[in-house]
């Protein structure tokens, strides 16, 4: 965490110059008292390490760094456990050493100051140690108290006081680790600098130096090391994409993908696709369900990344699946917008087997290896094509059948699957046309066209629940009581968007940085502490933070969707028959997995 040089004296990793800290630092060591013993005295000792070390760090930095090391252990979106909580902690209080140290560095450089400014004196190094250990130890008891808040809204243990040694640990360690990589990128900038020097005028140097290093710095991340993190990514999940979940043995139904007469080969299906076809209500199930009404088989139809050549030939071998399987027969066709590893809800399938008692065929196909949360960070583009490729497919073929008789057809997702599933539609109005309903559950900030409608939202709905033209269309629910909002018409074509207030992957935005979202300026959603609070830079990191375990909680919270989809379904699609006994008799048999 550094800052850029002024004129022919760049600083060094604490934004200053050593040498200048050396020169005028003010410590009386001029005269070692050597003691007794021949030795210098404790006091010379530490003199000497003065020197040598506090003083070569920004006074500025230190402040900043504190402020936002305290910032970091407020409240945001979910619970976090010690070693998140020591991410974000190490990470925050490096950057703000960073701006503090900037910050430091412009003032100088705004009034052409040649020398850096006066250094504090060791009392005042003394002093704001003394107020960092208490303030630390002040924000901790804090942190402790809004954890124990927010698990005891959403259901989870409470730290033990193992975790508050362990934040420690793990935050000075992220510390070095950023404070290091400041000391090699300052020291490439001191060199550079005073290479044009020779060359150039100061300021002319300062700013061609800094300019370069971070061209070199862009280039190292998103060239070099994006290049093979990616590579070492994709060998991870790949070899993931080979093995096989617990109880997926390969279906002996001719109406499912890998299975006999399949046009699919098992092994191409990937680990999540040989999930789904393996899995779901039987024949059996469904007719008990359903009070001994004789149910058929539901066809579960689909197509791996190593399945075909490209996104559109697997969508194109996904439908000549439903060909095979005379899917087009069925009631109705569901297009699932899968994740990125291929994953989808799969209580967002069973709902609707249980409801049309297996007159149902269901499509998707695997477009990445990589899981959701990497994906829609660097593979989105995928999913969007993935998205329009197989609805497209789907859609060309209900289209040439007779109007009367067309199965329903719907669509749905659950993240990136969203993403990918409102992928080929402009606007709402458009998936009604298009389509019977939708049900989109955990949106990402990539979905523009969910990003539109709440920006569009009525005057005095909330971001995190909006309302949009009157819910004449689509409706945004947390949980099966928010089907009902507004109390208004709802014609069929229904679409709904499922989220938490709380979930990461909803809210997690870039703009989060430097600018407060609508969810933090309007009360707080029903399981957000009203503690949370917006703070610059330190809200990105925790928000951030959050998205690694946006799953590990309770159902309701969180990216953990599961109890409000068969109501959503039901009243998306309002079944033949289906009561609202059906539906909570039907939610304990659901599983997302």
């Amino acid at each position: 965490m550094t800052t850029p040089p002024e004129g022919s004296a760049p600083p060094n990793d604490a934004t200053e110059s050593a040498d200048s800290a050396l020169t005028d630092a003010a410590v009386d060591t001029d005269s070692p008292d050597t003691g007794n013993l021949g030795k210098p005295s404790l006091r010379h000792r530490l003199g000497t390490w003065w020197h040598k070390h506090l003083q070569r760090y920004s006074f500025g930095g230190f402040v900043v760094g504190l402020l936002f090391l305290w910032s970091a252990s407020t409240p945001s979106l979910l619970p976090r456990g010690w070693f998140f909580q020591g991410v974000v902690s190490g990470g925050a209080a490096a950057i703000g050493y960073g701006v503090g140290a900037f910050l430091t560095w412009l003032a100088r450089f705004m009034v052409s100051r040649d020398r850096p400014w006066p250094r504090p004196s060791r009392p005042w190094w003394i002093g704001a140690a003394i107020i960092g250990v208490a303030g630390t130890a002040f924000t901790l008891y804090w942190y402790a108290r809004w954890q124990d808040e927010i698990r005891d809204m959403m259901g989870v243990d409470h730290l033990t006081w193992t975790a508050y040694p362990l934040i420690v640990v793990v935050a000075l360690i992220v510390f070095v680790i950023f404070m290091s990589i400041g000391q090699a990128w300052a020291t490439l900038l001191k060199w550079l600098v005073r290479q044009i020097n020779r060359i150039a005028p100061p300021r002319i140097s300062a700013t061609i130096g800094v300019t370069l290093v971070l061209i070199l710095t862009i280039f190292i991340v998103n060239g070099v090391f994006a290049n093979y993190a990616m590579k070492g990514l994709n060998a991870t999940f790949a070899a993931a994409n080979e093995e096989n979940k617990p109880n997926t043995p390969p279906p002996t139904s001719n109406l499912r993908s890998g299975g006999p007469e399949s046009l699919v080969s098992w092994e191409s299906l990937g680990r999540e696709g040989r999930v789904f076809v393996s899995h779901g209500p039987t024949v059996q199930q469904l007719t008990e369900f359903n009070d001994g009404a004789p149910a058929m088989e539901p066809i579960r139809a689909y197509a791996g990344l190593d399945s075909a050549d490209d996104i559109r030939d697997a969508a194109d071998l996904a439908v000549a699946e439903l060909e095979r399987t005379n899917a087009f027969s069925r009631k109705l066709i569901a297009i699932a917008g899968t994740t990125g590893s291929g994953w989808m809800n799969k209580a967002m399938v069973d709902s609707l087997e249980y409801m049309y008692n297996g007159d149902v065929a269901t499509v998707g196909i695997q477009y990445s290896y990589l899981p959701s949360w990497i994906s829609f960070l660097v593979d989105s583009e995928r999913a969007r094509q993935a998205g329009i490729a197989i609805f497209e497919a789907v859609s060309e073929k209900v289209r040439a059948i007779p109007e009367a008789q067309r199965p329903k057809l719907v669509i749905f997702g659950e993240s990136l699957g969203s993403f990918s599933g409102e992928a080929p539609f402009g606007s709402i109005p458009t998936i009604a046309a298009r389509t019977d309903g939708a049900l989109f559950s955990g949106p990402t900030f990539n979905n523009q066209l969910w990003l539109d409608t709440t920006n569009a939202r009525d005057a005095g709905s909330p971001e995190v629940k909006p309302i949009f033209d009157d819910g004449k269309t689509v409706r945004f629910i947390a949980d099966e009581q928010d089907l009902s909002r507004p109390d208004a018409p709802w014609p069929p074509n229904r679409v709904v968007y499922l989220q938490h207030a709380s979930d990461p992957i909803t809210w997690w935005n870039p703009d989060l940085l430097l600018s407060k979202p609508d969810w933090l300026k309007e009360p707080r959603g029903s399981d957000v502490l009203d503690a949370t609070r917006w703070l610059p830079i330190v809200t990105f990191l925790q928000v951030s933070a959050d998205m690694a375990v946006a799953v590990n909680v309770p159902d309701g919270h969180g990216h953990h969707y599961l109890h409000a989809v068969p109501y959503a379904w039901a009243q998306i699609l309002q079944p033949p028959g289906w009561t609202p006994e059906k539906t909570e008799k039907l939610e304990p048999l659901l599983s997302r997995d």
